[in-house]
């Protein structure tokens, strides 16, 4: 069921950052600061965990009785940092010596500096982090106020969660924050919000093997599928991570995160076209979590005309919607599934889209649709629906369930966060992942549920001539019984309108009495 929005009355570390680093934007554009900002998080982290690590390895030595003169060797050995998958810091790049020159003038050109002398130190970020702090039209003085406020935060400090998830909450709320700040039908693009990318992730439950996001923005896929794993009692190498992202900026910003969280993944080795210029062509994934842009009309490329991704036919020139469900099930292991979002328009398009529709229902590849509510996404406020695909629906670990498809309508769920987001709560996942895994599952006690969700036959489906919408499957709730007799009810309806209808009239002769007692003058 629908519910009321929610109130925090006390803020939390992230929102009191977040304040604080917004109100240091000045005029700067939110699409142009995040940058700023997320990268001076990610050096001082990577600082912090350095020196965390030098200071654990000066415990080691003192321990093993090795003398003090024989420490600066070893404290400046970078097998040992790297032995721990932590970057090497050179001295002058370290948060410290960043610091003590924030009032200076010159911070700018101190900080790009430092970038090029952390990605010169450590290929894994090389051509990754931002360097554009020097620039003539980012406030200087702002700037090293900004540097005073990321470096008043301990990222390896001890907490209840862990140093990691310390950072890892403040660069994705900030992510969030940024996404809701930008404007323009592109704003928020690189950011998927939690909510759905968990619903997914909860659906699919990514225990271990490879997992692919060909459309990955800045990561969240992957992270939430990490923390999945080790939610479960995995490790986060059970998993091993494959992306790619058509947006330069965005693909460094998912590079950041992941490292920043240590995951490793290999994201290619610069931006590019999924489509076009497919960087793990020969990639079949165990699973694939996507948030695919919407309805894109100019993706086409003549190239393309004859591509062996479309098995089940060439997508339209107009619309990418099905070349992306297409490019998913090319990329899955004979096993595999993927879920990922889709417009509403791509359950009952007709044409191209529609045969396409249709022959993935025959060959048995969709297995689930979840119906979703509106304002999910800063930069679509429509509904939008999930998709899930499977390859094997002969079994697999779980049900034969060879002639259906499951149908969910989640659309009353979620709550408004802001004017312009809504987001699910984690009962409310769980209710849409646990009607999926008792559907699918072999000891799963699934029953339909009208209104909510609904096992359809594939002939049912092809009566509704392929049409995937789930409210034409799932039907309406079950009225709540109520003893009032019918015509009880209809007497006392027809009461109160006909009392409406007295008192409007009452109402308009009091208006045209007032209206005739005006005059000019």
């Amino acid at each position: 069921m629908a519910r009321q929005a929610r109130k925090t009355p006390n803020k939390s570390l992230e929102q009191r950052l977040w304040d604080a680093a917004d109100a240091l934007r000045g005029n700067q554009e939110p699409s142009e600061y995040k940058h700023v900002v997320l990268g001076l998080v990610f050096l001082k982290y990577i600082s912090d965990r350095f020196e965390a690590r030098r200071t654990e390895l000066a415990a080691e030595l003192r321990a093993d009785g090795i003398p003090e003169a024989r420490h600066a060797s070893f404290l400046e050995d970078r097998d040992e940092y790297a032995s721990q998958n932590v970057f090497w810091v050179p001295a002058d790049a370290r948060w410290e010596s960043i610091q003590a020159q924030a009032k200076l003038p010159k911070i700018g050109q101190v900080i790009d500096s430092s970038m090029d002398k952390i990605e010169s130190s450590n290929p894994a970020i090389r051509g990754v982090l931002p360097r554009n702090y020097g620039r003539e039209g980012l406030d200087k003085g702002r700037l090293g106020q900004l540097v005073d406020l990321i470096g008043s935060i301990g990222f390896t400090e001890s907490d209840d969660h862990g140093s990691d998830d310390v950072l890892g909450r403040v660069y994705e709320y900030f992510l969030g924050q940024f996404a809701g700040k930008e404007t323009g039908k592109d704003a928020g693009a690189f950011y998927t919000p939690r909510s759905v990318v968990k619903t997914l992730v909860e659906m699919l439950e990514p225990y271990h093997g490879r997992v692919y996001d060909p459309t990955c923005g800045s990561g969240g896929m992957f992270v939430q599928s990490a923390e999945f794993v080790k939610a479960h009692g995995g490790k986060r190498t059970d998993i091993s991570v494959y992306g790619q992202e058509f947006t330069e900026t965005t693909w460094k910003l998912a590079k950041m995160n992941l490292a920043l969280r240590g995951i490793e993944a290999d994201l290619g080795d610069r931006s590019a076209d999924s489509f076009s210029q497919d960087l793990h062509p020969d990639l079949r994934a165990d699973f694939i979590l996507a948030n695919p842009p919407f309805n894109v009309s100019n993706w086409w490329d003549a190239k393309l005309q004859d591509d062996p991704r479309w098995k089940y036919g060439t997508p339209p020139e107009g619309n990418a919607n099905f070349a992306w469900v297409q490019h998913f099930i090319h990329h899955l292991s004979p096993k595999g599934t993927a879920g990922f979002v889709l417009a509403n328009g791509s359950l009952a398009a007709k044409g191209a889209e529609g045969d396409i529709r249709r022959k993935l229902l025959e060959a048995e590849l969709v297995d689930c649709i979840v119906a979703m509510p509106d304002k999910l996404f800063f930069n679509v406020q429509i509904p939008v629906t999930l998709w899930f695909i499977a390859k094997d629906r002969h079994g697999n670990g779980h049900r034969r369930r060879l002639g259906e498809v499951l149908f969910i309508d989640g659309r009353k769920f979620g709550a408004l966060e802001t004017r312009r987001l809504r987001a699910l709560n984690d009962e409310e996942i769980a209710s849409i992942a646990g009607a999926y895994h008792s559907w699918r599952n072999t000891d799963g006690d699934y029953a339909d549920v009208p209104g909510f969700c609904r096992s359809a036959t594939l002939e049912e489906i092809a009566a509704h001539d392929y049409v995937l919408t789930p409210g034409r499957y799932v039907g309406t709730e079950a009225a709540a019984l109520d003893d009032e007799p019918i015509q009880e009810r209809i007497d006392r309806l027809k009461s109160a309108l006909f009392a409406e209808f007295d008192r409007g009239r009452e109402l308009e002769q009091i208006v045209r009495e007032r209206l005739g007692g005006l005059r000019v003058g």
